[in-house]
């Protein structure tokens, strides 16, 4: 089977600090691949990679059937990438940051201002677009980071945690298009720090930690793997917690999670509830709020690491900072 991404044993290394520890990964044309970590993990570091912007330490990587260290030039004709941050001139307007794009992509300048105006109106930014992009709202610029993504007509597209600090009104009109492109058959390979995004808009999903894969599945394989629900209990008085967590422990078979009086604990049978209710009843604990609820995120991690994605994301800051450093540096080399 031939694919739209392949990358096999990347290895990335800025100095002392180990980025990448061996990533392989597979998309298919067509579809979207969510690419879940928390912040450090080499979610970005991997895109980069993908995208050409820096070389990997060792591993080898395809995009569009083209090898991105040896023919990368033929790999930027076939993608688009849209960064964590808009990278559009907040000076020119909207319009122009398009046309500029365009021009710079080698079309005429008819041809540049009708790509901007097709785009504009795909994005819903006509009526802004003689504004200047410092005028947009966060949501604005970042449909007008995406949408500079597509001046060139990309086969594969790579989202970097596009929706990052965006409301849910902006992300849920981000996901929409994002689902249109690959109605056109856009490949699309999107990192993101939230299950609810992948869950919404990935076909396949890799779970990245510490430079390496630790899963791979779709979203429902993912959260099958923590019980695919969570039952969360809180009794009316903070001192029962305990003995909450003691009953729905020998129930669940599971080792719940207590924090600020609340209880969860991961359950593959929702008609475990009632179950729950009937022993607190007799243990004489009041319930004060009950709910099932899907896996986040963070329960997935810690079910796959036996950890929480804040738990590394303080370690990995400070890493992740030394090897942005390395890779700017580095793609400005190139």
């Amino acid at each position: 089977m031939s694919y739209a991404i392949q990358a096999e044993g990347l290895v990335k290394r800025f100095g002392d600090t180990q980025a990448l520890a061996g990533v392989s990964l597979t998309a298919q044309a067509g579809t979207v691949l969510g690419v879940l970590g928390p912040n450090g993990a080499g979610k970005t570091t991997t895109t980069r990679i993908l995208a050409t912007l820096i070389e990997p330490t060792e591993g080898s990587a395809r995009v569009g059937g083209f090898d991105v260290v040896q023919e990368a030039h033929k790999v930027r004709q076939l993608i688009g990438l849209t960064g964590q941050y808009a990278g559009v001139d907040e000076m020119l307007t909207g319009t122009e940051n398009l046309v500029l794009i365009a021009r710079l992509l080698g079309m005429s300048r008819r041809d540049s201002k009708a790509r901007a105006a097709e785009l504009l109106d795909r994005f819903q930014l006509t009526d802004a677009a003689e504004r200047a992009a410092k005028t947009y709202s966060g949501g604005m610029r970042r449909r007008l980071d995406l949408a500079a993504s597509l001046v060139g007509r990309p086969q594969i597209l790579f989202l970097d945690e596009p929706t990052t600090g965006l409301d849910p009104r902006s992300r849920n009109g981000l996901w929409d298009i994002v689902r249109g492109l690959t109605d056109d058959g856009v490949t699309v390979l999107l990192t993101t720090q939230y299950l609810e995004e992948a869950d919404q808009l990935a076909d396949d999903i890799i779970v990245i930690d510490r430079g390496t894969v630790i899963a791979h599945g779709t979203s429902d394989m993912l959260k099958a793997q923590v019980g695919g629900q969570v039952l969360e209990v809180r009794p009316i008085k903070e001192t029962d917690a305990d003995v909450v967590a003691r009953i729905v422990g020998e129930l669940a078979d599971t080792v719940p999670e207590l924090k600020d009086g609340l209880v969860a604990a991961p359950i593959t049978d929702p008609g475990l509830m009632p179950a729950v209710v009937r022993r607190l009843d007799e243990e004489g604990v009041t319930v004060g709020e009950m709910s099932l609820r899907k896996s986040s995120l963070d329960e997935v991690f810690f079910a796959l690491t036996g950890h929480h994605t804040e738990e590394v994301e303080a370690e990995a800051q400070e890493d992740a900072g030394d090897g942005d450093r390395a890779v700017e540096k580095e793609g400005a080399s190139r």
